[in-house]
């Protein structure tokens, strides 16, 4: 069985996506949908930049989602097809366009929305988050607990075993990184973001999106999706979209996500979009899998060779 996964933020750079685009109609044609629905000229943000106006959460957030659709379509153009999705954070919002539930233009434009509302939800240098290495989760709650002093911090992204990310208010992302350290942790990282995601500080940013996605037209899904916020097989749309409000203060459960599509039988998994982010953390989770992944021209024959056209299992 295959799995789709769509990968979140901080897989952008320059030029990603520009391959494809110049060698595939079908992903030149997601970009001119893109530009279309957006009123910029996102394409040529992806394949030119430049950079400082990539790394702008509101538009990396749909210009991942672009690439990564314009890696989706190339794929499916050859007879490839998964039996599940799932994405990581923004990453969702692709791996629902791939299975139908959302359309590209719908997905486009909440995201660049979603990018701001996360923006605005906390000033600049309020909020911080750290990946914490080599400690169990069990241990970076306690950790958490501990630290938290009133202010807010939590697992923002449990993303493999030995790697879980934290988030919250800076003071208390420093001192829960001090006592991970003290209980054991090889490392604790402080990562260069704008914005502290997937906690209680994103609730404003949950707040003002929810109506938007309430606005969306949502279909079931085809194939199903496992959603980060609970790990769990989804059918329907309304689930689909009630998972994506709860996203944005929730814990990724990327782990978690993972070991569920093994158990669903998934024994190859395809990374589709920039980057080989989720290809690294799927070899830690699900050992054994076959992890192939779709970025540029020479990885989509490689996959497709791989797999076998119209492969179904």
């Amino acid at each position: 069985m295959i799995a789709f996964v769509f990968p979140g933020q901080g897989s952008q750079q320059v030029g990603m996506g520009k391959a494809l685009a110049d060698a595939f109609p079908e992903s030149r044609e997601v970009y001119a949908q893109a530009d279309a629905a957006l009123g910029f000229p996102l394409g040529a943000l992806c394949f030119e930049g430049p950079e400082a106006e990539l790394q702008l959460t509101a538009n990396t957030q749909p210009a991942i989602l672009a690439t990564s659709v314009a890696a989706l379509r190339p794929l499916l153009a050859r007879g490839v097809k998964p039996q599940r999705v799932a994405g990581h954070s923004l990453g969702e919002y692709s791996a629902l366009v791939a299975a139908g539930a959302l359309s590209l233009e719908d997905a486009l434009r909440t995201v660049r929305r979603r990018g701001q509302y996360m923006q605005e939800a906390v000033p600049v240098g309020v909020g911080a988050m750290a990946a914490i290495l080599g400690l169990d989760l069990a241990a970076i709650e306690g950790a958490c607990r501990e630290a938290a002093d009133g202010e807010v911090v939590a697992p923002a992204n449990v993303n493999s075993p030995g790697q879980v990310v934290i988030a919250g208010h800076a003071a208390a992302v420093a001192r829960a990184s001090e006592k991970c350290k003290a209980a054991g942790a090889k490392r604790a990282v402080p990562l260069p973001v704008s914005a502290p995601f997937h906690c209680a500080l994103m609730q404003p940013a949950q707040d003002r999106l929810a109506p938007d996605l309430e606005a969306l037209a949502f279909r079931d899904p085809e194939p199903p999706l496992v959603n980060n916020v609970d790990a769990a097989l989804v059918r329907e749309a309304a689930a689909c979209r009630a998972g994506l409000v709860r996203q944005v203060s929730g814990t990724v459960r990327w782990q978690q996500s993972v070991e569920r599509l093994a158990q669903e039988g998934v024994t190859t998994f395809v990374e589709v979009g920039p980057g080989t982010v989720l290809s690294g953390l799927v070899k830690k989770i699900a050992k054994g899998a076959r992890v192939l992944n779709v970025d540029s021209p020479e990885s989509l024959e490689a996959t497709v060779a791989a797999l076998g056209a119209g492969a179904e299992g």
